[in-house]
């Protein structure tokens, strides 16, 4: 439900959204805990999660990606998310390929989840369905897939391949999914699509095969990720989990409504949600805005300033002209998922009780980045997460009005 009302100031959202909150999960017969999940990006393309000068403790090597996987893994996160990225953009000079990163870090791991992550248009379903099945049954039902529907166009014509129209590439990432779920589900698949023709002139066989089949039943989960109105419908008809740029409590209130609301025009269920924050979690809110500070006025301006300009094929391309990155300044890009946005900055109990507020609205999972890896991962699954579960959630409607901050250029919600 939304109640107009009129603007206070410049920084304070214009509508107020009341939600109901979701089922809660009862852990224990008679309470009812916190279920958020909790993820982590893996730093495997380099620069850090923040394109910027300011000292940073983080590294893009496999080595390092271990032993941060093998601590995250220690202190409770659920999920890590590798970066899908080829060419250098937002200082991301060097990067380690998302499937292959993903799938040595799940045969390092025994519980944590691993998320790999491709291009539709840069990867055909086929061997992906195959890759994805292998890590599967190499991690015992631990590897899942983001489909990436793309918004870097120099890397389709970097390497040759068609870049498509907004809407076109969400709707060759639909059929993408539908491929990849035949051949994890069925024993020989056929199909027919606008972009993917499978299972003709197959001598000896009657449709595509593909064995053997993932561990996980149905089927690998399938995350993706998008704000526009084609990405929400997509989530919507078949994706497992949408992972949301960073946003203020009524921006990702407003893109979980939209969602929902198609599922049920489709007649299909609804994914979950993922919300990406970035973390800066200090002893005073003063020294963790300090912080931020100092990542936005150290600002490598020359690659912000480019990916800018890349990502106007993103939501700003889109039919609506809304979507990933189509309010977003040159402060708000130095995290390059919006995560300042969703306002996981300052003391423990605020980071604590902002998480209670997206539970409350319906996220799922929390997808965090960290300017410190090492220490701020360790300390977050050690802190923050028991705090979490410990926690009461959010009883009754939740308002999600809030006021808006804006530190250094960038936006931060909830201060």
């Amino acid at each position: 439900m939304v109640i107009p009302r009129e603007s206070v100031n410049g920084h304070v959202t214009e509508n107020r959204r009341i939600r109901p909150h979701p089922l809660v999960h009862t852990h224990m017969a008679g309470t009812e805990c916190m279920d958020t999940e909790f993820a982590y990006w893996i730093p495997n393309v380099s620069g850090g999660l923040v394109t910027t000068d300011w000292p940073m403790d983080t590294d893009w090597t496999y080595e390092y990606n271990r032993d941060l996987a093998q601590t995250a893994e220690e202190v409770g996160f659920d999920y890590a998310l590798a970066q899908a990225r080829f060419f250098g953009s937002y200082g991301a000079n060097k990067q380690l390929e998302a499937l292959s990163i993903a799938n040595t870090l799940a045969a390092e791991t025994e519980e944590l989840h691993l998320i790999g992550a491709v291009h539709p248009g840069l990867w055909e379903p086929g061997p992906v369905a195959n890759f994805v099945a292998t890590a599967d049954r190499i991690s015992n039902g631990r590897f899942s897939l983001n489909i990436v529907s793309g918004w870097f166009k120099d890397e389709y014509t970097g390497f040759g391949k068609q870049w498509l129209d907004h809407d076109e590439r969400y709707a060759r990432s639909e059929e993408f999914i539908q491929v990849l779920k035949g051949l994890w589900t069925e024993g020989a698949f056929s199909f027919d699509g606008r972009f993917y023709q499978y299972g003709h002139d197959v001598g000896g066989f009657d449709g595509v095969p593909s064995k053997p089949l993932p561990v996980q039943k149905p089927s690998p989960k399938l995350f993706q990720g998008g704000n526009s109105q084609a990405a929400r419908k997509m989530a919507a008809k078949h994706s497992d989990v949408l992972f949301m740029n960073g946003g203020s409590l009524d921006d990702l209130t407003a893109i979980i409504e939209d969602v929902e609301g198609y599922a049920e025009e489709f007649g299909t269920e609804p994914p979950e949600f993922a919300a990406n924050a970035f973390v800066i979690e200090r002893e005073s809110e003063a020294e963790a805005e300090e912080e931020l500070e100092n990542i936005i006025e150290h600002a490598t301006d020359d690659a912000v300033e480019a990916f800018k300009e890349q990502v106007q094929h993103a939501g700003q391309d889109s039919p609506e002209g809304e979507g990933m990155w189509a309010d977003s300044d040159l402060g708000d890009l130095v995290q390059y998922n919006d995560g300042f946005k969703t306002g996981l900055i300052g003391t423990r109990e605020q980071v604590v009780e902002r998480i209670r507020k997206l539970d409350a609205i319906g996220v799922d999972i929390v997808l965090t980045g960290f300017l410190h890896y090492d220490e701020e991962l360790e300390r977050f699954g050690e802190e923050i997460i028991p705090a979490v579960r410990e926690a009461d959630p959010i009883e009754g409607e939740v308002e999600t009005e809030e006021r808006t901050t804006e530190v250094a250029g960038a936006k931060v919600a909830g201060q």
